[in-house]
């Protein structure tokens, strides 16, 4: 049986017991499936799980926070769920959680660039058609089909995936597989620049932004929309001045509010409708909390972000050795 009917199979066994289970289904086009709201077994006939479910779920569950729900999660969603589960966000008794294990998704950008069709396709419904078989990916658009190599589109995060199955499920199908080692190389690349040549490269990027804040929306972890920094005017944190400057500083605030929270799961720069690398900034935070306190987000659903409590002494800075 494949994996598909074990989760519609598991989805049928918890939806009597909750107000909806959170999947993926048939998508705006064939590059991807859509979040799918399951109330009804007719609902779960078009469930889909594979390379094309890219969204992570976790997003959603603050809007059902007093209701029991189900969701479907591959390795880098359960992890959102169990960053707000560590940091009462949500209810472990509202949730029922049922994993699987993750072997890439497909990067709809790269899909495009590969087919040479502007960043622009993605939305103009240009793509007719896709097929998945083997190690392959058929792809027509414009009335041409194209084969693509499957690891030549896959997402980039799917290559250093440490976490790929569900860390957290009450019902798990499949296989576990293991996973992968990350050692941080865009991070080196980019530190490897001088400090003028960094901040170039974030004010080119910048230039555009176009401040539509899809990277925070995005974010399962990003909870504070209705009072965020990037849009208060009792404090007015932050000016709507379409600079590259200000738009870098809100950057540096969101990546900053992720420390030690991030997951890790690159919503926030599959969201960005101009490809602005803006998960590089959480990456970088990532590896700078797992240096200093040796955290990694979303693993311990009982453990609390080192930014977000106090010790007298860290245990992995010996400030008292310091000379």
């Amino acid at each position: 049986m494949s994996i598909q009917a074990q989760l519609r199979d598991a989805i049928l066994k918890v939806l009597p017991d909750v107000e909806c289970v959170i999947g993926w289904g048939p998508g705006p086009d064939p590059l991807r499936n859509a979040p799918l709201f399951m109330k009804t077994p007719d609902d779960v006939e078009r469930f889909e799980a594979g390379p094309l479910s890219v969204s992570n779920l976790a997003v959603f569950l603050q809007e059902y926070k007093g209701n029991k729900v189900g969701i479907v999660v591959k390795g880098c969603d359960s992890r959102s769920v169990v960053q707000m589960l560590a940091e009462k966000l949500i209810n472990r008794e509202d949730v029922v959680i049922i994993g699987y294990p993750c072997e890439g998704v497909l990067d709809a950008a790269k899909i495009v660039t590969k087919l040479g069709l502007p960043q622009e396709a993605l939305e103009a419904g240009m793509v007719a058609k896709l097929e998945l078989e083997g190690e392959s990916v058929t792809v027509t658009a414009r009335g041409k089909t194209t084969e693509l190599a499957i690891k030549d589109v896959t997402a980039t995060k799917c290559s250093i995936c440490r976490y790929p199955n569900a860390v957290l499920s009450d019902e798990f199908v499949g296989e576990k597989r293991e996973g992968l080692e990350d050692s941080y190389g865009d991070v080196d690349k980019f530190l490897a620049m001088s400090e003028e040549e960094r901040f170039r490269f974030w004010e080119k990027e910048m230039e555009r932004c176009i401040r539509c804040y899809a990277c925070r929306n995005a974010c399962p972890l990003c909870v504070c929309k209705d009072h965020c920094v990037a849009t208060s005017r009792d404090p007015h944190w932050l000016t709507q001045a379409d600079s590259p400057r200000d738009k870098l500083f809100f950057q540096l605030i969101h990546a900053t509010h992720l420390a030690g929270r991030c997951t890790g799961c690159g919503e926030c720069a599959r969201a960005c409708p101009v490809n602005i690398p803006v998960g590089l900034f959480k990456r970088f935070m990532n590896r700078a909390t797992e240096k200093l306190f040796s955290f990694q987000g979303g693993v311990d659903p009982e453990a609390t972000p080192p930014l977000q409590t106090f010790k007298l002494e860290e245990p992995t800075i010996q400030e008292r050795n310091w000379k």
